[in-house]
């Protein structure tokens, strides 16, 4: 796994991770396209509440709490965009720090999938001037949760 761009430019945060995992693109893609699997593999998650009947489409609202620089953080995402075993985008304009998350997939071979989470966002208020600060733990973050993830579907944990 690598991160393959960090970028903190101006107020813009853009931070894009992939990971390889051993394990086919409808395998990876349905579990984790599957905001309700989010709490599973997501380190700093502690849950969703869908706010829409799942399963997951383009409208689909889901509530998060999470937890990152030490504080407790509660937004609903949006999925704006959904193809899929391809491509998931959701985006959040709640909190002080607007967010969009897509995870994009891409078959290797039949037992093998490259999968990208990238989060883009422009910090508003206090966490404009913590912007370049955020990217890295952002990073740092993403790479955890898709360490956790491949691991999970790896092994079947």
């Amino acid at each position: 796994m690598r991160a393959q761009e960090v970028v903190a430019v101006g107020r813009d945060v853009d931070v894009l991770t992939e990971t390889v995992i051993r394990r086919p693109v409808t395998v990876v893609a349905a579990f984790a396209g599957d905001p309700g699997n989010a709490p599973e593999w997501y380190v700093d998650i502690d849950s969703v509440e869908w706010q829409t009947p799942p399963p997951v489409a383009v409208g689909s609202r889901m509530a998060f709490v999470a937890r990152f620089l030490g504080r407790r953080l509660a937004y609903t995402y949006e999925v704006t965009e959904l193809v899929p075993r391809e491509r998931l985008v959701m985006r959040t304009a709640d909190g002080p720090f607007p967010m969009e998350t897509t995870y994009t997939w891409e078959s290797l071979d039949a037992g093998a999938t490259r999968m990208t989470l990238r989060n883009r966002g422009r910090p508003a208020g206090f966490s404009v001037l913590v912007g370049p600060f955020m990217a890295g733990a952002i990073r740092r973050a993403n790479r955890k949760d898709l360490a956790e993830l491949r691991t999970l579907l790896e092994t079947g944990a």
